[in-house]
């Protein structure tokens, strides 16, 4: 899906956003070196019961890339704040990867009015930036080229993405796009020497404190941000809920946004909206008759006790 994107003046320059559905407000925050279209299958899911805001961040996508703007995480968390301020959005859900994760939390740990988040291989601490960055970090500038960008950047996202079938060219293409060109890769250099470490140490105490309800998602086989982020991120917030998901990578929206995306959606109906499913029981439970009886039910008695379990059963 294309997203028709608006554009907002922040003090780094223009940022482009797309604005989608009505209701409480979604914020998406993407990560690096991707862009908003990240979102292309799960804000249209969201926003079939709510108000959904995807920004390019400053100095990607399709917003400004300002050559002497900051794009430090304080900056950028600066600019996403001065975002919602120009829509008028006061309280919001957070939903971020990576980069954009790390985002989120600063907003729900600096004041902003932050009902709930939604962490998705997200940066934490200091276990940020990894050593692909790091070494893009190292490039001397008579090498940040554009061709070196598309490798360093297909290099990333076979890497990081299990099911590669995902990545088609159109796919690809559009994450590249942002960074092609001469004036595209100095951009991606910038962004990348932006990704400094800085802005989340020191804050596990911090998270301690927070009591919104926060949902952790995370690839067990991300290359980038080991599992190890993940279980120290869940530990160190009281109200949060970690999922792990198998054979999945860094990249998981594309991995697998057909698992985590209606989850992320249910997760946000109850603990963000806290309205029912919508079924006449305001509890919420389905009953659902069976059209095939299960086969244990017609065992004789005797095999039936035979079954380690049927003391259970009759308990029940």
């Amino acid at each position: 899906m294309t997203f028709d994107l608006r554009r907002v003046r922040t003090s780094g320059g223009d940022v482009a956003y797309a604005d989608l559905g009505d209701g409480p407000v979604v914020l998406l925050l993407h990560g690096f070196p991707q862009s908003s279209f990240v979102w292309r299958d799960l804000a249209p899911l969201l926003a079939s019961r709510f108000r959904v805001i995807a920004p390019d961040l400053l100095g990607a996508g399709d917003s400004d890339k300002p050559v002497d703007a900051p794009l430090s995480l304080d900056a950028q968390t600066g600019y996403v704040r001065e975002l919602l301020d120009a829509l008028g959005v006061e309280r919001f859900a957070a939903v971020g990867h990576g980069f954009g994760g790390g985002i989120a939390q600063r907003l729900a740990l600096d004041g902003a009015d932050v009902d709930a988040l939604v962490l998705i291989d997200s940066i934490a601490f200091d276990a940020w930036p990894s050593q692909a960055i790091g070494q893009a970090q190292r490039t001397p500038p008579e090498d940040q080229t554009e061709a070196l960008v598309r490798t360093a950047m297909l290099a990333a996202f076979r890497a990081g993405t299990a099911h590669r079938a995902r990545l088609t060219e159109e796919v690809l293409g559009r994450y590249l796009r942002p960074f092609a060109g001469t004036d595209g890769a100095a951009a991606f250099f910038r962004f990348a020497h932006a990704l400094d470490g800085q802005g989340l140490t020191g804050r596990e105490a911090d998270l301690g404190k927070l009591e919104i309800p926060v949902l952790i998602f995370w690839g067990e086989d991300d290359p980038f941000l080991p599992v190890g982020v993940a279980e120290r991120l869940n530990a160190a917030i009281p109200s949060s809920t970690l999922g792990l998901v198998p054979g999945c990578g860094h990249f998981l929206v594309d991995d697998a946004v057909e698992t985590i995306g209606p989850m992320i959606h249910e997760y946000l109906r109850a603990r963000y909206l806290r309205a029912p499913h919508g079924h006449t029981d305001p509890t919420g439970a389905v009953m659902i008759q069976l059209e095939r009886r299960p086969p244990w039910l017609d065992l004789d008695d005797d095999e039936e006790d035979d079954r380690p379990d049927a003391q259970d059963e009759e308990d029940a």
